[in-house]
């Protein structure tokens, strides 16, 4: 059973960065896709941005150009690189194992981090 263990939010000012880790205490090798998911007060669940095994990325419109998904399999750590971050980024942001497949990211409902707290504001 693997389980992921999201750190790295925290307070942050208008147009600073963070670096979101997730940490999987198993090989994540397994699920051919990662995701990063945030949920702000009031709103739903929402993908921000998915990697593939082979590297492949997509964004969410709202963080492209702005966050960067990466992951090391040997580590089975998955990052997000948050730059010029918005008030309107703050929200919980949670780790997700699944799949990519026919062009869709498919959350696992059995894989989610506890979420981590990203907070943009002055």
């Amino acid at each position: 059973q693997v389980q992921l263990v999201e750190s790295g939010g925290g307070l942050v000012q208008p147009g600073g960065s963070l670096r979101l880790v997730c940490a999987a205490s198993g090989t994540i090798f397994s699920f051919n896709a990662m995701g990063w998911y945030r949920q702000a007060p009031g709103k739903q669940r929402e993908l921000v941005a998915h990697i593939t095994n082979g590297g492949s990325t997509n964004y969410a419109d709202s963080v492209k150009g702005r966050f960067t998904i990466s992951r090391d399999n040997a580590k089975s750590t998955v990052y997000l690189q948050m730059n010029s971050l918005k008030p309107e980024d703050t929200a919980v942001y949670y780790c997700n194992a699944g799949g990519y497949y026919s062009g869709r990211y498919f959350p696992s409902p059995d894989y989610w981090g506890q979420g981590t707290q990203v907070t943009v504001s002055s």
